[in-house]
């Protein structure tokens, strides 16, 4: 496999000036010679020799070309690779060389809304931006046909396969899901794509999801799903807190000796406890103008 190789071209500045100086030099000599020469002779020898040098120089013209900053150019000789040139600047490299200019800048792209299918079957919407750069301009070149719609392709088969190996949203504590835990399921696809990618020459700096949805259709259904799990969750936290509450106060009774209860008599006061303390509604208070035991 090809990798990249750097080297180093002429500094195009002198070779400008010389090329420039090489022009006008030929057409010079041309008229001197043929201001010298005896009447009624051409110098065709001298004629040709300063022709075919102006020729050459003109060739030589088609070796500058540029390089700006964080940019490569791609060399190659009659189809075989000869090296990248980084270095900034004008630049003069044999002019049979073949020339292609590949960016080393940071790229980004979001990828389309893709409607999948997750962990559960359920129909999602999903789409996430890759963060990208080429280190390895060889590799980009001459080993995938077009390197920019080979990392969306790529990318975007990615982000269908991730889909699938994650529920939307997470019924166990420990599971892993797509909404729940972003970090973790934003590192498996900068993996996944980056082994997509590596054969390109191409480098994932950051890939993570930037939209997540479920499917129109099954929206409404799963939105009644969600807050009839948020209200068992508060439910659940409002029981817990007031059985501690009940039993702190029954405690407190008993320590400091307010009032002795039998068995009957905390079952009644627990039932009014917990109906206060779990009810949606304001408790409506009742006094008790006789004694406890009535």
């Amino acid at each position: 496999m090809l990798k990249e190789k750097v080297v180093h071209a002429m500094n195009g500045i002198p070779v400008l000036l010389l090329t420039l100086a090489m022009l006008v030099i030929p057409i010079w000599m041309i008229v001197q010679a043929a201001k010298s020469a005896p009447d009624g002779e051409k110098p065709v020898g001298i004629i040709m020799l300063w022709v075919v040098v102006w020729i050459a120089d003109l060739i030589c013209l088609a070796g500058f070309f540029t390089v700006a900053p964080n940019m490569g150019q791609v060399l190659t000789l009659f189809g075989k690779y000869v090296g990248t040139v980084v270095e900034p600047g004008l630049k003069w490299a044999n002019p049979f060389y073949s020339k292609k200019p590949v960016s080393l800048r940071v790229r980004n792209f979001e990828t389309s809304k893709m409607k999948v299918n997750d962990q559960d079957g359920n129909p999602i919407e999903i789409a996430a931006v890759v963060v990208w750069k080429v280190v390895d301009t060889a590799e980009a070149v001459f080993h995938v046909d077009n390197y920019e719609n080979y990392v969306h392709v790529q990318s975007e088969a990615a982000v269908r396969n991730l889909a699938t190996a994650y529920p939307y949203d997470s019924h166990e504590e420990h599971q892993v899901s797509l909404r729940g835990h972003t970090a973790t399921v934003a590192s498996h696809l900068k993996t996944e794509i980056q082994e997509r990618l590596s054969v390109a020459g191409v480098e994932v700096i950051e890939a993570r999801i930037s939209y997540l949805a479920y499917a129109p259709e099954i929206a409404a259904a799963m939105l009644r799903r969600q807050q009839a799990a948020a209200v068992i969750a508060a439910r659940q936290k409002i029981v817990e807190g007031a059985v501690g509450m009940v039993e702190m106060a029954l405690d407190q009774l008993a320590l400091k000796k307010v009032v002795d209860l039998d068995g009957e008599q905390k079952a009644a006061m627990v039932s009014n406890l917990l109906v206060v303390l779990c009810s949606e509604t304001t408790a409506q208070p009742v006094l008790n103008a006789g004694t406890i035991h009535q």
